[in-house]
């Protein structure tokens, strides 16, 4: 037995959540409650979202080969491409999160920290007192540039230059071209084929610099996430006795990495900045925090700010057999689906829970997942540590120079498969 959800066509509920995703979402749990059935084309798909805490943890606990996350994420795979780790399941899965996860511990957090830090201060260089700040799309340039320097490990400003452009619209992806992704044919014509085209010329760029770097006397020096993704497999490097990557794996879990991490933490910080400008007495202490370098509070901030404004709304697991989820029996191909915007701004979860508070990531015990911007169990992101750490960097750089005001409230829109301020988020810069 299925949880209840409306009649309409697939292809009605299509365009509710590809299009109007939030105000579907809300009709529908006002509708039938925090468990909820829509049919999404191609297919049409059967899903089935959740915001029950321990339903969520039926999921996130369960096994793997029961819960296919590659499966679920399918719609991705045109541009992420067959082997990105969000994409595969069980053994090739596991090879993939474990070759990756060196790259993502806790020295290699550290290792990436200056170089965000300079690419932090040369993009607040260019802001002036007085200015009213488009922080969206000032968080893209930023995020942009982590991924171009840091992850893909490119310096030299030639190459950059050709990449910056490409890159950009690679991630510009709106809600009709999204429809490529979904629909092949579309793939053709117009703004989705110059769109593919695009891609191909991104994915020729990335090789060559795979085959580069592959090549490189000093691979064993370098600190971005591409040389260490290289040096990774077959040693005693934390992926145990798994062969390396090859360059179509490097590639996808390059585009991965990039498509999951830009725009994703260029959203969650503008949309903080938006909260600190409209809450000044929180501003007050993440100032102080930013001046004596505590990193925690302004963690915290970031954290807040993702639970307020999920970036993404949900995350899909694919049942490969019948499971029972709460009082629900699902059967086999249904796409189960924990809703991340109804736990995070549900009051059973948090208290008062659509006030901007970071002190309850530091004061308050924080329940299992309820708080679930990466996800969670086996398929939690792999950049979650990169993300944070990325968002804290920023944060103290931009508040040790610069107060923050707002004219007025922000509200979403969806781009994508993410959850976007509809106006950029602007703020007034002050200069301390």
């Amino acid at each position: 037995m299925l949880p209840p959800g409306p009649r309409w066509p697939a292809a009605a509920q299509t365009i509710g959540f590809i299009r109007f995703r939030e105000a579907f979402g809300h009709h529908l749990e006002r509708r039938y409650g925090r468990a909820h059935t829509v049919r999404i084309l191609p297919g049409p798909r059967t899903v089935v979202v959740i915001s029950d805490t321990e339903q969520i943890k039926q999921v996130f606990a369960g096994d793997p080969a029961d819960f296919h996350a590659g499966e679920g994420n399918v719609v991705l795979k045109p541009v992420m491409g067959d082997h990105s780790v969000l994409l595969t399941d069980e053994a090739e899965h596991k090879r993939a999160r474990s070759l990756l996860m060196p790259a993502f511990n806790g020295a290699a957090l550290r290792g990436y920290c200056g170089l965000v830090e300079t690419i932090a201060k040369s993009e607040v260089d260019r802001w002036r007192d007085g200015q009213r700040l488009p922080t969206h799309e000032r968080m893209n340039a930023f995020t942009l540039e982590v991924i171009l320097q840091v992850v893909f490990g490119v310096t030299d400003e030639s190459r950059l230059r050709a990449l910056r452009p490409r890159v950009a619209r690679m991630v510009q992806v709106s809600p009709r071209l999204f429809l490529g992704w979904v629909f092949p044919r579309l793939r053709r014509y117009g703004v989705w084929r110059r769109y593919f085209d695009n891609q191909r010329a991104v994915d020729g760029l990335i090789y060559a610099e795979i085959a580069e770097r592959r090549a490189a006397s000093d691979l064993a020096e370098r600190e971005d996430v591409l040389s260490r993704l290289l040096a990774v497999g077959d040693g005693d490097d934390g992926a145990g006795d798994e062969a390396p990557l090859t360059d179509p794996e490097l590639r996808d879990q390059l585009v991965t990495l990039l498509l999951a991490g830009h725009e994703t933490t260029a959203s969650a910080l503008s949309w903080t900045l938006h909260e600190l400008g409209a809450n000044p007495h929180v501003q007050a202490e993440a100032l102080r925090a930013a001046d004596s370098g505590d990193d925690t509070f302004l963690e915290a901030c970031l954290k807040e700010g993702m639970r307020l404004h999920p970036v993404i709304d949900q995350v899909a697991r694919r049942l490969t057999r019948e499971q029972t989820i709460g009082p629900w029996t699902l059967p086999a191909g249904t796409v189960v689906s924990p809703s991340i915007w109804m736990s995070h701004l549900s009051d059973d979860h948090f208290d008062d829970a659509h006030r901007f508070r970071p002190r309850r990531f530091l004061d308050d015990k924080i329940a299992p997942n309820t708080w679930i911007p990466f996800g969670g169990g086996v398929r939690r992101c792999i950049g979650a540590g990169f993300s944070l750490m990325e968002g804290t960097v920023a944060l103290r750089e931009i508040l040790s120079r610069y107060r923050v005001t707002i004219d007025a409230q922000e509200t979403v829109m969806v781009r994508n498969i993410t959850h976007v301020p509809r106006h950029g988020a602007p703020v007034t810069l002050h200069s301390r």
